[in-house]
C-alpha cells in the first residue's frame, strides 16, 4: 500500500471519524459531530493544526455524500488525486466475519442478516457501507476485520458451553474484538525484537479487553459473541450473569431485547457504577475527592482488570510479559501502578519512576529491577488496517495463522482443540 491514499472510516453512532493516509503516513483526519443542532467537521492536520469547518447538512448520514467536496475543497482530493481504496473496521459477531473481505455484493447480503445479531452497531457501519458505495463507486471498498487475529485460537476458547451443533447452526461463538490492536502490537513487538513466547495485553480504553497471546497468536482473549463480553468498561458491564440481566430489564420494564442491550452496553461500567462518569481520569479524580461511588467504579475496575489478567495467565500456562495499551493503558500511570499491585505473583513489579503518564517513546519497559517485562506499548490500528489491506489486495496470506500452528500452541500449553 505504499504510495496508496488510503481513506479509514471509524463510525459511531454520535459522530463520524476519517482519517486520510499516503501510505502509513496521515495526511489528515476529520471528526464530525454535532454542536447544538450543527453538525461541525473539525479537520486536524498531519502537522497538528486543527481547523473547523461548519456543515450545511443536518444528519450525520450525510457525511459521506459531503467528503469529497470536502477533501478537494480543502486540498486532498480533485484532479489526478483520487482515493485508492477506502477501509471500513468489521466489529461484527459471525465466522463470516473474522476474515477481511473485500465488499461487494455477497459481504453486503451478509451484513444485512448480521443486523439482528447485533442491532447497536451494525446498522450503523451497514448504513455508512451503503453510503460509501453510492458516493465512490470506482474506489474499492475493504472491511478489515476486527476479530481476525482471535479466528484461530482453539475451539476450547471459542465455545460456549451449550450445544455446540446449536452453536454452529446459529454462529453464536466467541468471536473476540480489539484484534486491530493486537495485531499492531505483536507486529510492532516483532520488529522491536521484543515479542516474549507468552504475552499478556491489556487493551484499556472505553471499551477494554485482555489477550492471551502465545507466540504472537491468540490464545484467549475477554471479549466474546460481542464487545460486551469480558471486563467492565467505560458504559459496558461486561461479563454478568445472563438471569441478572433479566432481572433488570424486569425491574426497568423494559418490552425488548433491545432495550436491555442497549442499558448493558451503554448505561453500565464505569458511568452506571459511578453514576456521574465514563472518563477514568473523572472517576481518578472522584476518587481522590472521596466520592464513594466514584472510588467504588475505579476499584472494581482494577480489580477487573487485575482477575482477567490471572484468567490469560493461567491459560498461557504462565506469562512472560506484559502489555499496557490504548487510551487507558498508555495514558493511566495511575492504573497501571494499581494494577500492578496485586501481579507480583506472576512475576511482576512496576517501577514509580518510570511509570509516569508521559511516554515519549512508542514502547517503554516501565518494570522495576528483577521485575519481568511491563511494557507500555502505543497502538496503531490504523497501521494495522492499512497492511492488512495491503495483503487482501495482493491476494497474499501469508501472515495468516495455520490450524498446524495453532494446534502446537496449544499442545504446548496443555490445550485440547
Amino acid at each position: 500500500m505504499e504510495n496508496k491514499l488510503i481513506l479509514i472510516t471509524n463510525p459511531g453512532s454520535s459522530s463520524r471519524k476519517y482519517a486520510l493516509y499516503r501510505g502509513q503516513e496521515l495526511v489528515c483526519s476529520l471528526h464530525f459531530e454535532f454542536e447544538g443542532k450543527d453538525i461541525i467537521c473539525t479537520l486536524k492536520k498531519a502537522d497538528g493544526s486543527k481547523k473547523t469547518l461548519k456543515q450545511d447538512f443536518k444528519e450525520l448520514t450525510s457525511t459521506v455524500a459531503n467528503l469529497n467536496r470536502i477533501l478537494t475543497e480543502e486540498g486532498y482530493l480533485g484532479g489526478m488525486t483520487k482515493l485508492d481504496a477506502i477501509l471500513v473496521r468489521g466489529a461484527v459477531p459471525g465466522e463470516y466475519f473474522t476474515q477481511d473481505h473485500i465488499v461487494d455484493d455477497e459481504y453486503l447480503k451478509n451484513l444485512e442478516k448480521s443486523k439482528k445479531r447485533a442491532p447497536l452497531h451494525v446498522p450503523v457501519v451497514a448504513g455508512e457501507i451503503e453510503h460509501f458505495t453510492k458516493s465512490f463507486k470506482s474506489t474499492p471498498l475493504l472491511s478489515i476485520s476486527d476479530s481476525a487475529f482471535h479466528a484461530d485460537r482453539p475451539d476450547l476458547m471459542k465455545y460456549y458451553a451449550f450445544d455446540t451443533d446449536l452453536a454452529d447452526k446459529n454462529d453464536i461463538k466467541r468471536f473476540g474484538f480489539h484484534g486491530l490492536s493486537m495485531g499492531s502490537i505483536v507486529n510492532y513487538m516483532k520488529s522491536q525484537d521484543i515479542l516474549p513466547e507468552k504475552l499478556i495485553v491489556c487493551h484499556l480504553g472505553s471499551g477494554s479487553s485482555i489477550t492471551a497471546v502465545f507466540e504472537g497468536k491468540s490464545l484467549d482473549t475477554t471479549m466474546g459473541y460481542s464487545p460486551l463480553e469480558g471486563l467492565m468498561m467505560a458504559t459496558r458491564a461486561g461479563s454478568m450473569d445472563v438471569s441478572a440481566g433479566l432481572a433488570i430489564k424486569r425491574a426497568l420494564g423494559y418490552d425488548s431485547d433491545d432495550s436491555i442491550e442497549k442499558y448493558l452496553n451503554k448505561e453500565c461500567g464505569l458511568l452506571g457504577v459511578s453514576g456521574q462518569t465514563d472518563d477514568m481520569r473523572e472517576i481518578i479524580r472522584l476518587r481522590d475527592e472521596g466520592d464513594k461511588k466514584g472510588t467504588f467504579a475505579h476499584a472494581m475496575f482494577v480489580y477487573r482488570v487485575q482477575s482477567c489478567i490471572g484468567q490469560m495467565a493461567a491459560s498461557l500456562g504462565g506469562v512472560d510479559a506484559i502489555v499496557f495499551t490504548a487510551t487507558i493503558g498508555e495514558r493511566s500511570d495511575e492504573i497501571r501502578r494499581m494494577v500492578g499491585q496485586k501481579l507480583s505473583y506472576l512475576g511482576f513489579s512496576i517501577d514509580e519512576k518510570k511509570n509516569v503518564s508521559d511516554m515519549p517513546e512508542r514502547h517503554t519497559n516501565i518494570a522495576a529491577e528483577g521485575s519481568k517485562p511491563v511494557w507500555v506499548i502505543r497502538t496503531d490500528e490504523f497501521e494495522e488496517m492499512i497492511r492488512r489491506a495491503g495483503v487482501l489486495l495482493d491476494k497474499n496470506k501469508d501472515g495468516d495463522v495455520s490450524e498446524g500452528e495453532i494446534e502446537d500452541a496449544a499442545v504446548k500449553n496443555n490445550v485440547k482443540k
